[in-house]
């Protein structure tokens, strides 16, 4: 689990795809921007970039992103689980507490978009997504206040 539930959403976004198989937790960068503002627009696609450098984020992911056979099995519902391809929910604005962490942060240190989604204590090249409310636990997970404009 890279998420703990506890967490605030002041915003959220529903209106991108996603294509590739991902654990909630991470930022999520454009991959397209979509053409229109269209709320099905399948140009509008995110994933995790793998490289910080030249991403441009766009939330929080806060599904995760599975590849099932739907024949065999249903989604899991309960554990926000979005098929591939399908849309995700992400987290412009608000407050997570994630492991999906690059570095040692401490409080009050800029959260920054890290490499495969991870967000990062590095600032080089990289976009600010928010400030850090805590630094690691035992567990490696911190607290995060998101500021995505």
């Amino acid at each position: 689990m890279a998420l703990k539930p506890d967490r605030i959403e002041h915003l959220t976004d529903i209106s991108f795809f996603m294509n590739t198989v991902a654990e909630r937790g991470g930022v999520v960068s454009f991959v397209t921007s979509g053409v229109g503002v269209s709320m099905d627009d399948a140009d509008a696609v995110v994933a995790y970039a793998t490289a910080a450098s030249g991403s441009v984020p766009a939330g929080v992911l806060l599904n995760d992103v599975v590849n099932l056979d739907l024949t065999r099995q249903h989604i899991n519902w309960h554990k926000d689980e979005v098929q591939v391809g399908g849309k995700v929910t992400l987290l412009r604005v608000g407050q997570v507490t994630t492991d999906l962490v690059d570095g040692n942060p401490e409080a009050g240190d800029g959260a920054y978009v890290g490499p495969s989604g991870t967000i990062s204590t590095t600032s080089t090249n990289a976009v600010k997504i928010g400030t850090f409310l805590s630094g690691k636990d035992a567990d490696g997970y911190a607290k995060v206040s998101v500021n995505i404009q």
